[in-house]
């Protein structure tokens, strides 16, 4: 059976009927709370998480993945690390996903991020993800070309590639729902301007020169491309069992404060317990106990 999530009346959550507009989502905040506010909620949101985590480990039956996907600029990073801030190390892993290699393009779009999916007990976040495939390589569709897809070059690609490829990850994502894997998926959605502030600060300032990439120019002037790319992504695969949410992501305190709120209620919703031992296995606690306090009068 499928992991359908108790909570899903967040604002940010793009419906399961298709009807999803990224002209209409909103860049900014739903309300006007502050910065400190922000942080003050977030700051719960992830004590509570580092609680709930350790139940997640101990009890060994969950996994949980965790999507991020965004334009450059709209804070993917520093939500990853302020969310996850309080989570033990050891039950946590964070993958990104760049150009792929010469053996990842060797297999099918999926077989790389299927490699690096959390084991149950843990939680796994994607820095980019499989989604990669139906977004920048939707708009530049020249790099199918590397992949050897029987039948498809860049030259001569049709709407049933996407359609299919969001079949295989409908697909894809519903099994591991299946077998215990809880999937939140968010869409950081930054504005244009907003970027373009972004990268005006990475020029100004030389502790983040390092942050900007001429190449990120001319990916922007893909704008409306990916806007495209992303609506459709979202609409065909926002499932029950595999939700997006799309995240106001101009306002970075605001943002994050919205992501953990979602992590912690989610998990919430999954009514995790420590694992309860046996009657044989209380008794044989007992004799253990017995057999260390014998061993103060040593």
């Amino acid at each position: 059976m499928a992991v359908h999530l108790p909570e899903l009346d967040s604002p940010f959550l793009v419906p399961f009927d298709g009807g999803f507009r990224i002209g209409d989502a909103s860049t900014t905040p739903l309300e006007d709370i502050g910065r400190k506010k922000c942080e003050k909620r977030l700051k719960a949101s992830v004590a509570a998480m580092r609680e709930l985590q350790r139940i997640l480990y101990a009890s060994d039956h969950h996994s949980v993945l965790l999507v991020f996907q965004a334009m450059d600029a709209a804070g993917k990073d520093s939500t990853i690390r302020s969310v996850m801030t309080g989570v033990n190390p050891a039950g946590c892993q964070v993958v990104s996903f760049k150009k792929p290699s010469a053996s990842e393009l060797d297999h099918d779009f999926l077989w790389r991020t299927a490699q690096a999916l959390p084991e149950r007990g843990r939680i796994g976040i994607f820095n980019r993800s499989h989604y990669e495939e139906v977004l920048v390589v939707r708009v530049h569709p020249e790099y199918l070309g590397g992949q050897n897809i029987p039948g498809v070059t860049g030259s001569n690609v049709g709407e049933d590639l996407w359609e299919e490829r969001m079949e295989s990850i409908r697909d894809h994502e519903k099994h591991l729902a299946r077998n215990g894997t809880l999937i939140l998926k968010f869409f950081l959605n930054v504005s244009r301007e907003e970027q373009k502030n972004r990268f005006l600060r990475r020029i100004d300032r030389p502790e983040k020169n390092w942050k900007f990439n001429a190449g990120d120019l001319d990916e922007r002037k893909c704008w409306p491309a990916y806007m495209e790319a992303y609506e459709s992504a979202l609409n065909e695969t926002s499932r029950p069992w595999a939700p997006w949410f799309s995240i106001p992501a101009d306002d970075k305190p605001y943002m994050r404060m919205s992501v953990a709120e979602i992590v912690v209620n989610a998990l919430v919703g999954l009514d995790l317990e420590y694992p309860v031992l046996g009657e044989d296995e209380r008794s044989q606690l007992g004799a253990m106990r017995a057999l260390l306090e014998d061993e103060k009068g040593e």
